[in-house]
């Protein structure tokens, strides 16, 4: 059996408080996001799939570091960070959220999380947005604190994901909706709850807020988890590409705009309030893009695994995008992709070339997401 030393990268690299107790469930490899470790292999990813969409999991994602920001202007700090208009987020609830720079390019696609009136955390995506928002309360005027709080988040995922929390915390926990928090402690152990996760599954997050008992409720919830099929996994490349949930770093990055993920509900560039990268927004928003995300089916053998390099589109002989997320869905037996390609070749029904490391192989524009495209699974009452 592995135990904790047998992986390594260093010790710049940060261990989550469940970390231990990931190995000892059968973590057999990791890698890196926001300067932690994250468990990505439990075996077969097919069959931590089928876990996920037939029963739960519970993976460890304390990669998703919080921003927390409070102080008498916190509420307008938070808005100056992002173009989704968050005059009506009220204490309690959650929003999917962007985080843009002056040129409108995307630096994090984080959840808040609002906790009180002038407290919020930003429960972050792949990049240093602490740093970011900490330069930017240097100069903006607006009296907040902002720093990194002992908070580390597990995800508990998939169908039967609602009767593990009902068996831990009793019958009250299945009035909480969709992108909603509620503060809760189990059995002493202090948690922020939410119904939101990365699995375009029923699901929830529970925020740990004291590092020391990272074990005891990683037990604690697989025990009540045994009566319902729960397995320890990791997040699945395989259902969040067949939901179309973006990847950052993958997906998009500082040089991608919202307009190009088509993204617009989550902008609002003519609210009254400001935030940075509004000009810039106002102005694409005018002109037009010139590229576009799109879902792809690709016609080739199953593929071993999501791909790890970028995998140009060409139309004819012309390289028109590229391949940013792929994998084999076993559930639509086919080969599923998100590309960038040009917006005069992202027209559904459109016919293109993928060069992946096999060779050349036929794709076709196709709408996204590829399965629940309403998001009906995660958001049912």
């Amino acid at each position: 059996m592995a135990t904790s030393d047998d992986f390594g990268f260093g010790t710049q690299i940060r261990k989550s408080p469940f970390f231990d107790a990931t190995v000892r469930w059968g973590a057999r490899g990791f890698s890196v996001y926001n300067h932690m470790y994250i468990p990505r292999d439990f075996g077969d990813p097919q069959q931590n799939f089928w876990n996920l969409v037939n029963d739960a999991i519970l993976c460890d994602v304390s990669v998703e570091r919080q921003v927390e920001i409070t102080g008498p202007d916190a509420a307008q700090f938070v808005q100056l960070l992002t173009p989704r208009d968050l005059s009506e987020l009220a204490v309690g609830q959650c929003k999917y959220i962007l985080i843009t720079n002056a040129e409108g390019g995307i630096l994090n696609d984080p959840i808040l999380l609002r906790l009180g009136e002038n407290h919020f955390w930003i429960s972050l995506a792949d990049s240093d947005v602490l740093l970011w928002a900490q330069g930017v309360a240097v100069h903006c005027g607006l009296e907040v604190s902002i720093r990194e709080p002992d908070v580390s988040p597990l995800q508990l995922q998939g169908p039967r994901s609602g009767e593990v929390m009902q068996a831990l915390f009793g019958d009250s926990i299945m009035d909480l909706r969709y992108y909603w928090l509620r503060e809760l402690d189990l059995d002493g152990i202090p948690l922020v709850v939410s119904r939101t996760g990365w699995s375009s599954e029923l699901g929830y997050e529970l925020y740990l807020r004291d590092g020391t008992r990272g074990d005891e409720l990683w037990e604690k919830i697989m025990a009540a988890g045994a009566a319902f099929a729960l397995k320890p996994g990791h997040t699945s490349s395989i259902r969040r590409i067949e939901g179309g949930m973006l990847s950052y770093h993958a997906d998009m990055d500082i040089n991608t705009n919202p307009y190009e993920l088509g993204m617009e509900r989550l902008l609002n560039p003519d609210m009254e309030a400001d935030f940075i990268g509004k000009a810039a927004l106002q102005r694409i928003r005018h002109e037009g893009v010139s590229r576009k995300q799109v879902g792809l089916t690709i016609t080739a053998p199953p593929l071993a695994g999501p791909n790890t390099t970028f995998w140009p589109v060409h139309a004819g002989e012309m390289v028109i995008g590229k391949v940013t997320s792929a994998v084999y869905s076993p559930r639509l037996q086919q080969n599923i992709a998100l590309a960038m390609v040009d917006i005069d070749n992202a027209q559904i029904g459109c016919e293109l070339m993928v060069h992946m490391p096999a060779g050349p192989m036929q794709a076709v524009v196709v709408e996204k997401p590829f399965f629940d495209p309403k998001k009906k699974i995660a958001s049912a009452a």
